[in-house]
């Protein structure tokens, strides 16, 4: 059977960055605007120092700026595009593939399979995918993917099992989460997690890399539906009576159940992986974790170990980009991977909505 390999990333990032200073100015702006007119129950000021302490995040990049912080209105600024100029998320996903197809030495033209697995889409048709094969010029076929916060190694492992079963033999998997639209940035408890950013992979037969790259030894995945992290908005939208300002439109979480619930489900998750596959805590030299509060990878990386992880070891690059939903794993090892060495293993694992979880053991070769 044909062994897949991972041989190029690539990441966008926006030119926009949000301090925590800066994001915590304007909430409170926008908190004291509404408790001076007598908003019930009051509106809590937010603190930049609670901000990092509790998620390990001290900036996030956006598509826009002005807009979210604009107490008046709290969102982002994105213009509608006519139908026929690149949609947003296409425009980001082709920065980041384009690093990533440069990487692997890879031409768009080869590419059989395009994936767009984000948390959330621009629209539900055409697919973005479809154009951004149709903008890159790439062949075989292209379709969407959502899995929340998972998508990415979801995508690995769609794309993987199709080059094992030899049906493609290139793809490309995007990851253009545009967070920023669907966080309500008038909620303390929420407000500060969200950052924009792509990803993209590039995943090949082995016998086709050309220089470095990581052989997928194994991928695995799991679903268990919960409605504690939740987005009711949808096609469905415009037949509500109620529409206006309604929060559930937004990322909704429970987190506390979030923390309790999915810190040991992906710890039994990447327990059985490793040990379905016979690998050892000692053989990891990296893990690549999703990205969503510091507390949860420390927690994961001790349990995976079973020790504190050393430096480098389970990097986190949440203080930079905060939780980028699917593409955290992706940033995480496309800026910490280069320094392994051959036959060094290392494992992605990303988890989220659903719940998903979703892991990627690999082995530079």
């Amino acid at each position: 059977m044909t062994k897949a390999a991972i041989t190029g990333t690539g990441v966008f990032t926006p030119s926009n960055v949000i301090t925590n200073d800066e994001l915590v100015a304007a909430f409170n702006a926008y908190a004291e605007r509404r408790n001076a007119g007598g908003a019930e129950p009051p509106v809590p000021m937010s603190n930049a120092d609670f901000i990092k302490s509790a998620s390990g995040i001290e900036n996030r990049f956006v598509m826009d700026k002005d807009g979210v912080l604009d107490p008046d209105r709290m969102y982002p600024r994105l213009p509608e595009r006519a139908d026929d100029e690149p949609s947003l998320m296409a425009e980001m996903a082709l920065d980041a593939a384009g690093k990533a197809l440069a990487q692997a030495g890879v031409e768009a033209s080869e590419i059989d399979l395009v994936i767009c697995a984000a948390s959330n889409h621009e629209r539900a048709y055409p697919a973005i995918a479809v154009e951004i094969q149709n903008l890159l010029g790439c062949g075989g076929f292209a379709f969407d993917m959502n899995v929340a916060c998972s998508s990415a190694t979801f995508g690995i492992q769609t794309a993987a099992d199709m080059i094992r079963a030899g049906s493609i033999r290139h793809a490309l998997m995007v990851n253009p989460e545009i967070c920023s639209a669907h966080l309500e940035w008038r909620d303390r408890d929420c407000h500060f997690i969200f950052g924009d950013v792509c990803t993209a992979v590039v995943i090949e037969a082995e016998d086709l890399t050309k220089g470095p790259h990581f052989v997928i030894d194994s991928t695995r995945c799991a679903t268990q539906f919960s409605n504690n992290i939740r987005n009711n908005d949808g096609f469905l939208r415009r037949t509500r009576d109620a529409m206006d300002d309604r929060r559930d439109m937004q990322f909704v979480q429970e987190g506390r159940k979030v923390f309790k619930e999915v810190l040991p489900l992906v710890s039994r998750h990447i327990a059985a992986h490793m040990d379905e596959e016979g690998v050892a805590a000692d053989d990891l030299k990296r893990l690549w974790l999703h990205q969503a509060n510091k507390a949860m990878n420390d927690y994961i990386g001790k349990r995976v170990l079973g020790r504190d992880p050393e430096p480098g070891e389970q990097p986190n690059i949440l203080q930079d980009y905060a939780n980028t939903s699917s593409a955290g794993s992706i940033i995480a090892f496309a800026k910490f991977s280069e320094d392994l060495k051959p036959g060094d293993r290392g494992l992605i694992c990303s988890f989220g909505a659903g719940y998903s979880v979703g892991s990627v053991l690999l082995t530079r070769a």
